[in-house]
């Protein structure tokens, strides 16, 4: 089965005469591209207020820009906020007015500003914080910030033994390092709450949190979403996983309320689960609080259920328990009658309702990868929606009608860009199962050589979503133009749970064989693929794919790209941070207990049999998957006298994120394909 997504824009640009000067597009474009932030809406659904940033290339960095858009007047375009310059993390308050942290010497203070009005400093941090929530009536705030066991923000009321001489690091339990950072003992983020009195924050902040040891919100990704107010404001409930010797081993994160008043000890709601529950959400009229929860301990690609808790009576139900996705976000509706959330779904991550009384789902988007869901009071739903052709814009769903797209905001750089076509195609693959895959490819009618792409995760997909990191229209693009393939093997999302639970204790068992299937499907159906030109390209789990493929795959294709992946499974399950993924994956035990289970599917172990010339790519600041694997892997090339490249990123971590630094990836990526596939050289 193969399906095309055409879309209008694309079609239009092979038409157009502009097509003549069109250009291939390249990491430079994509690093040019405005990024449209996390949109808010105001009490009464006229404006929507969001950020939108530009890159600076010659400083290396990405500067963010207020802009307010008037929803109810049709063609409108996002502007400027006069008065916000340098503000972010922009909400509007109960009054309607816009409260956001903006920079004040040395760290940021959060300001309140009418529509129309002049932006005022109302708070005195003492101390740098991390982010904030307006309580409902607007007349407290809280705050999150990265502090040591203090009852106030700035630890004013308690002294601490001075350092004693030496750069050592000292530490007694795990974690040691997380993501990309060396913790430091004791420090954590906590939350603060202040009274708003006379329009300012007042007191020395009233740490909430109090008892507890862990991070709240959680290390390294979460945030707002993970904390939220009681409607009354006298309670903040909040996600947070308890610290100590297990927390390298637990995905336990529990739901905690405490009383915003620091009165008394935090309450555990979730203590009888030991996955994970997060998302805290309460509803408009206050009486149920909606969160998501995993039911396996030490699982953290687990189904995540929408559960319902009656806040009086402690009462729970799982209201999604019959549907067989994963609930990646939660926004009440106004009437409280029905729960917007997002999944993934096939390739796709759409907006669905789900009916608060029988649970019932009801997809209402269809194709790309949405997110950042507000539904406003008159019904209407605002979110993002990204896809392989373009980054996020703002849409909005009235009723039944299609959605209307509200923002273009790369629209004059994509009209530069040579199009390119977008095809689903599914094959039976590994146990007889359907499996999906998706192809990039250029306009043009000439044979092309094929960029192979593995995604990692490897609970993920290479669906139809924009990515500033691997971005399939940016390979697409390279030398004089690549058909990308990808497929989404065992133990993607998207697929239901059964699919995504199936790669453990499996890691080069179906999904090579997914792989494998999927390739020779693609190339069966689409002549236009070179199929015996072709690279393949992974980080992560990718990056472990690639390393796996060396020794069980090896003639198949001209070169590889590894990024960040496993070469050693022994080294990765004593030197990686998160233990509890690596354990999971390969049946839940250490390596010491069963060290037959990490061997089985242990790159290293097939060395002997590698001969494809492989990019090693790496980032030392990732703590993930460590640097160290991929100087292992770049050393057993370099003693096999196999033709390789190793590229250090000193400045980044698991991801590349620095915007030269992500055209220097591209530039070294496309110069390795393009060398054994005979393409083109790219422009440099």
């Amino acid at each position: 089965m193969i399906k095309r997504l055409a879309l209008l824009a694309a079609a239009a640009a092979i038409v157009a005469p502009a097509v003549a000067t069109a250009r291939p597009m390249t990491a430079t474009d994509m690093q040019s591209m405005r990024r449209l932030g996390s949109p808010e809406v105001a009490p009464d659904g006229r404006y929507a207020v969001f950020t939108l940033s530009t890159t600076d290339l010659e400083k290396n960095k990405r500067s963010n820009v207020l802009h307010i858009l008037d929803l109810t007047k049709p063609g409108s375009a996002p502007q400027p906020l006069a008065g916000a310059e340098g503000a972010h993390d922009a909400v509007f308050g109960p009054d309607g007015a816009l409260y956001f942290l903006k920079a004040v010497g040395e760290r940021d203070q959060l300001h309140r500003m009418p529509i129309g009005g002049q932006a005022t400093q109302i708070s005195e941090f003492g101390a740098d914080i991390s982010g904030f929530k307006l309580s409902p009536a607007g007349n407290a705030v809280l705050v999150w910030a990265d502090q040591k066991d203090c009852p106030d923000l700035t630890c004013a009321t308690v002294r601490f033994a001075g350092k004693e001489g030496g750069s050592g690091r000292t530490y007694d339990q795990l974690f040691v390092r997380h993501w990309d950072t060396w913790a430091e003992p004791g420090v954590k983020s906590r939350i603060f709450t202040f009274p708003v009195v006379n329009g300012r924050l007042t007191g020395l902040g009233t740490r909430v949190t109090g008892g507890l040891v862990g991070d709240t919100p959680s290390k390294p990704f979460g945030g707002g979403e993970e904390i939220s107010w009681s409607k009354d404001g006298r309670t903040v409930f909040f996600a947070l996983r308890e610290a100590g010797r297990i927390e390298p081993t637990s995905t336990n994160l529990d739901i905690f309320a405490a009383p915003a008043d620091g009165s008394s000890q935090p309450t555990n709601l979730t203590d009888d689960n030991d996955g994970t529950d997060t998302l805290p959400t309460v509803s408009p009229d206050g009486r149920t609080l909606a969160y998501v929860s995993m039911a396996r301990a030490g699982y953290e690609a687990d189904r995540q259920v929408l559960k319902l808790r009656d806040i009086a009576t402690g009462q729970v139900r799982a209201l999604t328990q019959g549907w067989d996705r994963s609930v990646g976000s939660i926004a009440w509706a106004p009437d409280g009658k029905s729960i917007l959330v997002t999944a993934d779904d096939t390739l796709e991550t759409p907006v669905f309702r789900v009916d608060v009384r029988s649970g019932k789902v009801a997809r209402l988007t269809g194709e790309g990868h949405t997110g950042n869901v507000r539904q406003l009071p008159n019904g209407t739903v605002l979110y993002t929606s990204n896809s392989i052709q373009a980054p996020d814009d703002l849409y909005m769903l009235r009723g039944k009608a299609k959605p209307v797209q509200l923002t273009a905001v790369n629209k004059s750089l994509l009209a530069e860009l040579d199009p390119v076509t977008v095809d689903r195609f599914s094959f039976t693959g590994a146990n007889g199962d359907k499996v999906w895959g998706i192809k990039i490819k250029p306009v043009t009618d000439k044979p092309l050589p094929i960029a192979f792409v593995v995604h990692g995760g490897p609970q993920g997909s290479f669906g139809n979503g924009w990515s500033y990191r691997w971005n399939p229209r940016a390979f697409a693009g390279l030398g004089s133009g690549y058909g990308v393939v990808s497929v989404d093997f065992h133990g993607s999302t998207g697929y239901g749970q059964a699919f995504t639970d199936s790669i453990r204790n499996n890691w080069g068992g179906w999904p090579l064989e997914d792989l494998q299937k999927g390739l020779a499907f693609a190339t069966s159906q689409d002549k236009q693929l070179q199929a015996d030109n072709a690279c393949a390209l992974g980080a992560s789990y990718g990056g472990y794919m690639m390393n796996w493929i060396e020794g069980q795959w090896p003639d198949r294709f001209k070169c590889i790209v590894q990024h960040d992946g496993v070469f050693d499974a022994r080294a990765m399950a004593y030197e990686t941070e998160e233990l509890w993924f690596d354990e999971w994956e390969h049946g839940g035990k250490t390596y010491y207990e069963d060290p037959a289970a990490f061997e089985k599917w242990n790159p290293v172990n097939h060395v002997a049999k590698w001969k494809t010339p492989q990019l090693v790519i790496t980032g030392e600041k990732d703590f993930r998957i460590p640097y160290t694997q991929g100087i292992a892997a770049f050393t057993a090339l370099q003693r096999r006298n196999i033709p390789s490249r190793l590229v250090v990123f000193p400045d980044e971590n698991h991801w590349v994120l620095k915007p030269q630094n992500s055209i220097q990836w591209y530039r070294e990526v496309g110069n390795w394909l393009n060398k054994w596939t005979a393409a083109t050289p790219p422009a440099q």
